[in-house]
């Protein structure tokens, strides 16, 4: 790192800027989508396995995306990586509005997993190095690029029915949804052009690695002793997409009314934003799984309440709870990394756990659409989500520092 360390201010201020990463590629590009599915299912005559397979594809493609980011990484740089991630991202997403068949649109969501993989692990790589500049603080400043998600959820939340509403009498009036969201995704783009920019000239100005960390970066990453972080990551990836796929489905199966949603879904987005500062004790402070184990169960129980009952209270309690806590999950793993691997070992680390939630993604939403067309509908398909990630705290409850792994006393 630079020999001078800026004020955490501007820290801060980086680390704002750099959320907007976060905000493209799961705010807007993965979670807008839970938001627009009612409409296209409708307008489309599309089954609900249908409608989560989008999601599975894109999945997909974020796999796809995650397996190729380290290479691009070490070729181009994360910089050239996260912008260009967010403008392929960007075009992909307004791609969507001009099909109305199954199949281009679900290559679409493909290629949209492909490239905001690129974004996503381009920038968890850049949040770590950040927050290496101020150890004291980096769980705070992990939480608060990670916490960029909620951003996009809230500008989707507040943009997409305000577009329906306009477009109401146009035929397939969400293909005006997803232009809109493509702008909000480039104008989040030219943001992170200032932090991608600082942040790539203090990587430029430090020395070239010595031999040993040059071979560091070379070396494979303990995965044998990763395994119950994995695994348990993996089972969030399952557990929490059959949430932000279908929540806004049920509830309109609830009755709930479009105002009523458009505030669920903000206030879930605010509560993302303000879980930064909600759990960077415990990011800074867990070495092990103990941070993942523990957010995945209180995930699970925000991903029940709605699958029990209606009540209104219950439900938007379990909005703010979800909002809360799953998106410093994510950081979690970003933490777990730079507490456990080496700097060089660190895009090759957040790529594997990305990878892993890619795989959990994979299976999530098309399972839990399955779920929903068959007896009990989709609650019942959150009660499968909520099992997921209590199986998912227990496995991440059994991993250990790896550095005490590899080393026992």
């Amino acid at each position: 790192m630079p020999t001078t360390v800026p004020p955490l201010r501007r820290l801060l201020l980086i680390a704002l800027a750099l959320s907007f990463g976060a905000a493209v590629s799961l705010g807007i590009t993965r979670f807008a989508y839970g938001l627009l599915l009612p409409v296209m299912r409708e307008d489309l005559g599309w089954s609900y396995t249908l409608a989560g397979a989008m999601n599975t594809a894109n999945a997909a493609g974020y796999l796809l995306g995650a397996l190729v980011t380290p290479q691009l990484i070490r070729r181009f740089g994360a910089s050239v990586v996260l912008l260009g991630g967010a403008v392929l991202a960007s075009a992909f997403m307004a791609a969507s509005g001009f099909f109305t068949e199954a199949g281009p649109l679900l290559l679409q969501r493909l290629m949209a997993g492909v490239t905001s993989a690129f974004v996503f692990v381009a920038c968890g790589l850049m949040a770590a190095r950040l927050g290496a500049q101020a150890p004291a603080h980096s769980g705070l400043l992990l939480g608060l690029v990670y916490g960029g998600t909620g951003w996009g959820i809230v500008v989707s939340a507040l943009g997409v029915p305000a577009i329906l509403n306009a477009a109401q009498g146009v035929p397939h009036s969400w293909a005006w949804a997803w232009w809109g969201l493509a702008l909000a995704c480039l104008a989040g783009t030219a943001i992170m052009v200032w932090p991608a920019r600082v942040l790539h000239s203090q990587q430029a100005s430090l020395p070239n690695p010595s031999g040993s960390a040059a071979a560091s970066s070379q070396a494979a990453i303990p995965l044998r002793a990763m395994v119950p972080a994995l695994l348990g990551y993996t089972l969030f990836g399952v557990g929490y997409i059959g949430y932000m796929t279908f929540v806004i489905a049920l509830l309109r199966e609830q009755g709930v009314s479009p105002g009523a949603i458009t505030a669920f879904y903000a206030l879930l987005g605010l509560a993302v934003v303000a879980s930064a500062r909600i759990w960077a004790g415990l990011l800074d402070r867990a070495k092990g799984g103990g941070a993942l184990a523990l957010l995945n169960a209180v995930l699970g129980v925000a991903t029940i309440m709605p699958a029990l009952t209606s009540a209104w209270p219950i439900v938007l309690a379990s909005g703010l709870l979800f909002g809360a806590v799953f998106l410093s999950l994510v950081a979690s793993t970003t933490a777990f990394v730079r507490h456990n691997l080496p700097e060089p070992q660190w895009a090759a680390g957040i790529s594997a756990f990305t990878i892993v939630f890619a795989l959990g993604q994979i299976i999530g939403p098309t399972v839990v659409g399955w779920v929903a067309d068959g007896p009990g509908g989709l609650a019942r398909g959150l009660l499968y989500s909520a099992g997921a990630l209590w199986l998912g705290a227990l496995l991440a409850w059994r991993q250990r520092a790896i550095r005490s792994v590899l080393q026992p006393s």
